[in-house]
């Protein structure tokens, strides 16, 4: 059978698991995101945006979409962050979690599961629901929206500075059976407010599960919204994970990805900066081994002038893994007076350790200051020599320069408990391979 005629097959198999897993809510959106999907289908192996990134050959290889999902039945409460005062939110193989959750009630802020919130809020999520992420193009994204099961709806309200930061948990209970997770999630800013928010991802189990994560957020007037990826999944993971967050005049949004583990994780990230006096900062860290394929993506589209974007990914893959880095940056003709920066630099530790990368710019306006670039390479090792000739053993000064390296991610972190949790994830990731 060709590799067309496989995709094809696939596509299909999908669209039949979207039809018998759609629920109710919505039907409209979701009828019309089906129907994007069946029209462009999974991404073919020749797609350019995909091409580093086999998804749709592994979904073939290792899902069967004629199964039932595995039930969760681990408690997942031992993955909480310790330190971190906050609101909990738990999804256990795509479904929100009550009993694992603490929210507690808050004036300035509505934190709720969205499937909850389209029934309480509803004319506010459907306001925002699905006018960012694009079906038409992007048929992950369409599944996702056709077939969400579950996911958080979290409206800041206008001037509130919110302190406790929100976790989310993402557990995928993989013990009986593979694991399909569709889940939504909806971020609202109104006017000069702020929150932390962190999301991670674990799993229990040896069987396959597949993690379909879609974030859209309205960054109002003078917000700011900060927010945090943890990928540290070391099962039978594949993840596609798509964030698209639209600016206004004078927001502020940071960003962080940190992928740790998985076997094949896509990340989406999507600004849209449509205001002035913007500023936006995206920071990645892909901390690879084995065979792990982690591919970051990302778009910044400059609609207005005056402001400002900074981008910078950094990787470091050991044994067979396999970085890939494509970002994009978009000025249009209307956005004069924009400064934008991105920087992508990778570390491969071993000959077979891969990296794709790939840093574009795409100006329409001629009052700007832009810039990017891209490094791939190895330890200095003149660096390392004079490290060991101060009596450091020569693994201990691999991982003080690795973590040296990643640190400057690290330190771009406000939220003192995220920050310390990170630090010491990377640190001990770093130091146990050495």
């Amino acid at each position: 059978m060709s590799v067309e005629a496989v995709e094809k097959n696939i596509s299909t198999d999908v669209a039949s698991w979207i039809k018998e897993h759609t629920p109710s809510s919505v039907s409209e959106l979701r009828k019309a995101a089906l129907a994007d999907f069946q029209k462009i289908g999974l991404p073919a192996s020749k797609a350019e945006e995909f091409k580093f990134t086999p998804i749709t050959r592994e979904l073939e290889k290792n899902f069967n979409f004629s199964q039932k999902n595995s039930i969760g039945t681990v408690d997942p409460s031992s993955l909480h962050i310790e330190g971190i005062e906050a609101d909990i939110l738990f999804f256990v193989n795509g479904i929100f979690s009550k009993e694992h959750s603490s929210i507690k009630s808050n004036k300035d802020i509505i934190i709720l599961p969205l499937d909850e919130a389209l029934l309480k809020h509803t004319d506010l999520v459907l306001a925002n629901l699905a006018k960012i992420a694009d079906t038409k193009s992007d048929s992950l994204a369409a599944w996702n929206t056709a077939s969400f099961t579950s996911g958080i709806f979290i409206h800041v309200s206008e001037n509130a500075r919110i302190e406790r930061p929100i976790l989310i948990y993402h557990f995928n209970d993989a013990q009986n059976g593979q694991v399909i997770s569709i889940v939504r999630n909806l971020i609202l800013l109104d006017k000069n407010s702020e929150v932390n928010i962190l999301e991670k991802f674990d799993s229990k189990g040896n069987a396959n599960h597949f993690t379909n994560s879609v974030t859209e957020g309205v960054v109002s007037e003078n917000a700011e919204l900060n927010f945090y990826s943890i990928q540290n999944d070391a099962g039978n993971h594949y993840q596609y994970n798509l964030k698209q967050i639209n600016q206004t005049d004078s927001s502020r949004v940071n960003t962080f990805t940190f992928t740790l583990n998985g076997n094949l994780v896509r990340n989406n990230l999507h600004l849209s900066l449509d205001g002035e006096r913007i500023e936006s900062h995206m920071y990645g860290l892909y901390l690879l081994q084995g065979k792990t394929l982690a591919d970051n993506h990302t778009v910044v589209d400059h609609k207005k002038p005056n402001s400002m974007s900074n981008e910078l990914y950094k990787g470091i893959m050991d044994e067979n893994s396999k970085g890939v880095f494509n970002g994009k940056i978009y000025v249009r003709p209307q956005a004069q007076k924009t400064n934008a920066y991105q920087t992508n630099r990778n570390i491969l530790l071993t000959d077979r350790a891969t990296v794709n990368t790939k840093p574009q710019l795409e100006i329409w306006a001629d009052d700007v200051k832009c810039s990017h670039g891209c490094t791939s390479g190895q330890l200095d090792e003149e660096a390392l020599f004079y490290l060991q000739s101060r009596g450091i053993k020569k693994e201990t000064a691999q991982a003080m320069m690795l973590y040296a390296f990643a640190g400057e991610l690290i330190e771009t972190i406000k939220h003192p408990g995220i920050k310390e949790y990170l630090d010491t994830i990377i640190s001990e990731r770093l130091h146990k391979n050495f």
